[in-house]
């Protein structure tokens, strides 16, 4: 079965406002690192020019709007092109960032864990086995519906054994002459990753870096935001659950208006955008929801992020950080 990926409007706006906070601060700390990390700078100015380029890649994508990637077809050679621009950056931050962010700042920390998450996020918009976009085939309920009649299963029986000179057996389960056996396609990218479901792999990493953004960023800092607005897309998105990217998106509103830290302009203008899209993501998915009304309609109000104090250490009470089901990518 063909394999259709696509971008729905708002899941890519949301994409690429998190991915300009992302590239804003990595052009930051990789210009920070320059003199005291000459080899971090250049793997963080490495992953920023993948991020730039990944970006341009994924409007064409949004343009083209649908991919098909078991056919020989012009959109083949972008979607190989943005599978392999996010595994070879999850591949640098894997083997030479991951490692040596914990001497560094608390924002380069959850932004190093965050990337990763994102490569993942692109992996099961894109290459994900089995597709999450695939229509599901429609199953028969075993009940029967009001007004209709109920099917006796057991009245289907195969038909009987042709004995009068018939060329097929049908005890031998072969196929009929002239029909050859039919194999169902697999995304033609295997030869860049593997075809398996990243989902868990991707909700782990999402899991991880929202834990840590809460324990040491406030809740108004753009990274913080930009964690929390992408794991809400993804929510919604690859794992279909509309209530929980919703509650996700409240508590992080709130968690900005509870945020007693403050903020220069150019932080301010990156939270309000982010704070905008997680606005609409509160009432994204209810019918007839309109301003306040659509957010009371949510259910209870999630409360505020508990946020503890300073720590010394990162690893003084952040949460484990999770490992790949199968193993770093090759």
């Amino acid at each position: 079965m063909a394999q259709f990926q696509k971008l729905d409007a708002f899941a890519f706006r949301s994409l690429m406002a998190s991915s300009e906070v992302d590239q804003k601060f990595l052009g930051r700390y990789a210009k920070a690192t320059n003199i005291a990390n000459p080899f971090l700078s250049a793997m963080l100015y490495k992953i920023l020019g993948l991020s730039v380029l990944l970006s341009k890649k994924l409007i064409r994508a949004r343009r083209l709007r649908r991919l098909d990637t078991t056919r020989d077809t012009k959109s083949l050679q972008l979607y190989h092109h943005i599978i392999w621009l996010s595994r070879e950056g999850l591949t640098i931050l894997e083997e030479y960032v991951l490692p040596m962010v914990d001497n560094y700042a608390f924002e380069l920390r959850v932004l190093a864990h965050k990337l990763r998450a994102s490569f993942y996020h692109i992996f099961v918009l894109f290459h994900n086995q089995p597709s999450i976009h695939q229509t599901a085939i429609p199953s028969f309920s075993p009940n029967p519906v009001k007004g209709k009649a109920s099917i006796d299963r057991e009245s289907l029986r195969s038909s009987p054994p042709v004995t009068n000179g018939a060329p097929i057996n049908p005890g031998s389960g072969s196929l009929p002459p002239g029909l050859a056996p039919v194999s169902i396609p697999k995304p033609s990218a295997t030869f860049l990753l593997p075809a398996r479901n990243y989902i868990p792999d991707a909700s782990a990493y999402f899991s991880f870096a929202s834990d840590i953004a809460d324990l040491h960023l406030s809740g108004s800092h753009p990274i913080r935001l930009s964690v929390k607005t992408e794991y809400a897309a993804y929510l919604y998105d690859c794992l279909h659950d509309g209530e929980a990217s919703r509650k996700l998106a409240q508590a992080a509103i709130r968690d900005v208006y509870n945020a007693p830290e403050g903020m220069d302009d150019d932080m301010f203008e990156d939270a309000a955008e982010m704070v905008a899209i997680l606005g609409k993501m509160m009432r994204r998915g209810l019918k007839g929801s309109s301003g306040s009304s659509g957010s009371r309609s949510t259910g209870t109000t999630p409360q505020s992020t508990p946020r503890p104090g300073k720590r010394n250490g990162f690893d003084v009470g952040v949460p484990k950080v999770p490992s790949s089901s199968n193993g770093r990518l090759s």
